[in-house]
């Protein structure tokens, strides 16, 4: 594993770094810069706040292909039915926030911190990270956010209120941007979106699509 510099902006290629765990490096910063460069190599920070920085390409990776998005029956009633409504970029730091404090299983606390919002908000105002917000009655419900590199969308985190809100958000942004990107970064596994159609591809193959303009 690298030890990355606060003031030197580099990550180690991990098309030519191979870690079994998929940990390609420590340290750095999350200044606007070192985060889109981290995107655009295929690589995204996770880590405890109050812990050391910690830099992630795994092998292998967990995505969506649009074209395989798994609708089930109850989801098609629910999305027909118009219960939620749907808005992009209306809300990113309240979506960010939401994604910080929502409890999850199997894991304590968040790696969402003050200094991570700070970056992705300045992405979110060049035009590179965006969020899906999921209302319902008015009131925000759910909804994710990530990061834009090319064709393909880096997904980052999602919360959900009540139930169904985050596949429900999830599913309103593939279909619209099925004919945009080539594929949806999941990042590592959950049996949430393994419902949806997320499949592991090699870190390789991630790597060629992300790079592919």
């Amino acid at each position: 594993m690298i030890e990355l510099h606060p003031t030197e902006l580099f990550f180690p290629d991990p098309k030519h770094y191979h870690p079994l765990s998929g940990l390609v490096a420590c340290g750095g910063d999350l200044s606007p810069a070192r985060l889109s460069l981290s995107y655009d190599l295929g690589i995204f920070p996770w880590y405890n706040p109050g812990e050391e920085i910690l830099w992630w390409c795994p092998d292998p990776r967990f995505v969506l292909f649009p074209e395989r998005l798994k609708i089930s029956k109850s989801m098609r009633k629910i999305l027909k039915a118009e219960t939620f409504s749907f808005t992009e970029n209306q809300c990113f730091e309240g979506v960010m926030r939401n994604c910080m404090m929502i409890p999850r299983r199997e894991q304590d606390g968040t790696w969402i911190s003050e200094e991570l919002i700070a970056g992705f908000l300045q992405l979110h105002r060049e035009g590179k990270a965006k969020s899906i917000e999921v209302w319902q009655s008015g009131a925000l419900v759910g909804g994710f956010y990530g990061v834009e590199v090319n064709k393909v969308f880096c997904g980052e985190s999602m919360f959900s209120k009540v139930s169904n809100a985050s596949k429900a958000g999830f599913i309103h942004f593939v279909e619209q941007y099925k004919n945009h990107f080539t594929l949806i970064d999941c990042q590592v596994y959950s049996e949430h979106l393994e419902s949806l159609g997320a499949e592991m591809i090699s870190k390789m193959d991630y790597l060629e699509v992300l790079s592919d303009k």
